[in-house]
């Protein structure tokens, strides 16, 4: 079956190429326009598949003609898919932690001891620390930003202490008080910033388990985590600073 497709506009002054159309039932947009041919040209083009042909058209025919009032379509991942994330960035990876408890730290070696005891064992145990760990030492950053209320719940204060083996992985870890975050009103989200162009949106369900992973690329949506980001950054404390400013629990 043919695709409906509508006429948007056009950069060449009434008519010709380039063009945009859109798809009226999928919401795709499509453009055409004179192609790239120079292979030193499109040897710079990332992620060009076989079949697939680069074509260059003004900014202004996007400005103008492509739609601006579609929604849009979330892309969900599993969890092993969202683990395979922190071996592809190439620069940044940073987070923006806002819950008060996740269920899968209690599962962790160690938790229930520093529950009884206030302490308890720090190891590696799971593969995203070799993960951070290589990414670091090839000069690439993991950073993260943790809410914290005050005073911090038990699954806050677990997160503090076992920050120093994140450190020792190469992790800079920094905490910024719920009051502070309310007042810089940063949103209620978890979220991973990949490289600046890719948000991934932690899912959870009622139970504190992270369930799943919806996938951001839309730029103006990237653009506003980004801003989250520089603002959590700028007012967040290094976590070793904000720790030994709390209250003894004893």
């Amino acid at each position: 079956m043919a695709r409906r497709l509508r006429f948007n506009g056009t950069g060449s002054n009434g008519g010709g190429c380039p063009s945009v159309h859109e798809d009226l039932d999928s919401g795709e947009v499509i453009v055409h326009g004179p192609p790239l041919t120079k292979p030193e040209d499109i040897a710079q083009l990332q992620h060009l598949s076989e079949g697939e042909v680069a074509v260059a058209v003004p900014r202004e025919l996007l400005v103008d003609w492509a739609p601006k009032d579609a929604t849009r379509a979330a892309k969900t991942i599993d969890l092993d898919e969202f683990g395979g994330l922190f071996g592809k960035f190439e620069h940044t990876a940073w987070r923006l932690e806002t819950r008060r408890r996740f269920k899968s730290d209690e599962a962790s070696p160690g938790y229930k001891e520093f529950v009884e005891t206030g302490g308890g064992p720090l190891d590696p145990y799971h593969p995203f620390f070799a993960t951070i760990r290589s990414q670091v030492e090839q000069g690439k950053r993991c950073e993260r930003v943790r809410i914290v209320d005050n005073p911090p719940t038990i699954g806050q204060r677990y997160l503090m202490y076992s920050a120093k083996r994140n450190r020792d992985m190469g992790e800079d870890i920094r905490n910024l008080w719920r009051a502070d975050a309310d007042r810089l009103r940063l949103p209620a989200e978890d979220f991973w910033i990949f490289d600046s162009r890719l948000v991934a949106l932690l899912n959870f369900d009622d139970d504190d388990d992270l369930i799943d992973v919806e996938l951001i690329t839309e730029p103006a949506e990237v653009v506003r985590y980004c801003q989250v980001r520089d603002a959590a950054w700028h007012h967040a404390v290094p976590g070793e600073e904000f720790e030994a400013g709390l209250p003894s629990t004893e």
